[in-house]
């Protein structure tokens, strides 16, 4: 294989082009820095590069791992490997695994640590130049000051055009936004659920200062249930409170009622008792033969409440053990957000050559994260949007719904 191949002082030219203004990441990075650096020694050039070594990033960020090997690694984590022990399918199984450590590391310090050492950024910043720079796809962006802090987290379908509306914004929290950014660096989610749930995450982790303006909680209004005297599970749209769980959160009272309209129009539900309509008597559907009489106890309750209680469980995960498999970065991934027994866990990307109910690798694939209220809100909003386009899989009885 080597017998045609250059010799070194023939490409080493080329290698000095490629590796300016970047940081070396290998799997064992001292080794391959040793060699590099020794070769060039040998031509008389003092070759210096800062260096990230995904052994110790996966010992850090995947604890508890039997081996730390490339290729034991790997299959541990369900990262396809073509080619293992040559040049190029070792460089791609270490691309691949360093993508899924940058998502593993919420507190962003991998990213913080390289803008901190990368000169080019201490200059004077360009704004111009930093759009040239990014990409219009979907995910989570970042914008750092020269120290290479974290000061704002925002996401975006198309984070180039979300970050030209930042530096072209003459309000006064962007002015000072420009003054300060001298970097923005990414992250490519492919799937918008994804993006927002790593945006919730890393704003409560990180408290970046620009984004600290934000409201404590990202919904305000719930959707609750209730069985009246006639034995009738009620709905009603109100405030979130503390006391009550909420079958589904919005982010404010007219989204709460357009939502409770739709359900009544679809499921034949009754007026007066989703909150829509307030009489003594018949609600106006019933006036029209959309409510099957409800209102005036005319439709039994267990048939009723039959209906209601199949929506309850269909729009609230509570109890439910399910993967949300959504777009991935590339073609052939997906990615996955896992729930356990009505519990957030947190989301992954696996290749479609593994299956996803394999919950060995999914455990391993998943970037941990908190569960709370906002949490539960981006997921339940997001899934009464797409909930038709995604493909959920059932982890209770391992059964797929698409």
């Amino acid at each position: 294989m080597l017998k045609n191949a250059p010799k070194f002082y023939e490409v080493a030219k080329r290698i000095v082009e490629i590796t300016q203004d970047t940081i070396l990441v290998a799997h064992n990075a001292q080794f391959d820095y040793r060699i590099l650096r020794t070769e060039f020694r040998r031509l008389g050039f003092d070759f210096s590069k800062e260096t990230l070594c995904t052994v110790e990033l996966s010992k850090d960020l995947i604890p508890e791992e039997d081996s730390y090997s490339l290729g034991k690694l790997t299959r541990s984590l369900g990262i396809p490997v073509s080619d293992r022990h040559r040049a190029a399918g070792d460089a791609q199984a270490t691309v691949k695994l360093f993508k899924m450590l940058l998502a593993k590391d919420l507190s962003k310090n991998i990213i913080k640590e390289s803008i901190r050492l990368e000169p080019k950024y201490q200059m004077e910043p360009k704004l111009l130049d930093i759009i040239d720079g990014l990409p219009s796809i979907t995910g989570v962006y970042y914008m750092h000051n020269k120290d290479g802090d974290i000061i704002y987290i925002g996401k975006s379908k198309n984070i180039r055009k979300r970050v030209n509306q930042h530096f072209t914004s003459t309000n006064h929290k962007s002015k000072k936004m420009q003054l300060q950014v001298v970097a923005v660096t990414y992250e490519d989610t492919g799937s918008e659920l994804v993006a927002l749930l790593k945006e919730n995450e890393e704003i409560k982790r990180n408290k970046p200062f620009f984004n600290r303006a934000l409201k404590r909680s990202i919904f305000s209004h719930g959707l609750y249930s209730f069985t009246d005297d006639n034995g009738y599970i009620n709905l009603k749209a109100s405030n979130v409170n503390r006391k009550g769980t909420p079958i589904v959160t919005f982010s404010n009272m007219r989204s709460a009622k357009s939502f409770v309209s739709r359900l009544v129009d679809e499921h034949n539900l009754c007026q007066k008792l989703s909150g829509l309509h307030y009489t003594s008597s018949n609600c106006f559907n019933y006036t029209i033969k959309q409510c099957h009489g409800a209102c005036v106890d005319e439709e039994h309750f267990e048939d009723y409440n039959k209906r209601v209680s199949s929506i309850i469980n269909y729009y609230m995960f509570d109890n439910q053990s399910m993967v949300i498999v959504d777009r991935g970065r590339e073609v052939d991934e997906r990615s996955a957000v896992l729930i356990e027994n009505g519990i957030f866990k947190g989301f992954g990307f696996y290749n479609l050559n593994y299956q996803i109910n394999n919950l060995e690798v999914l455990g391993n694939i998943i970037t941990p994260m908190e569960h709370n209220r906002d949490a539960q809100h981006i997921i339940q909003t997001y899934l009464r949007r797409k909930r038709d386009k995604l493909k959920i899989v059932n982890l209770n009885n391992h059964e797929k719904h698409t």
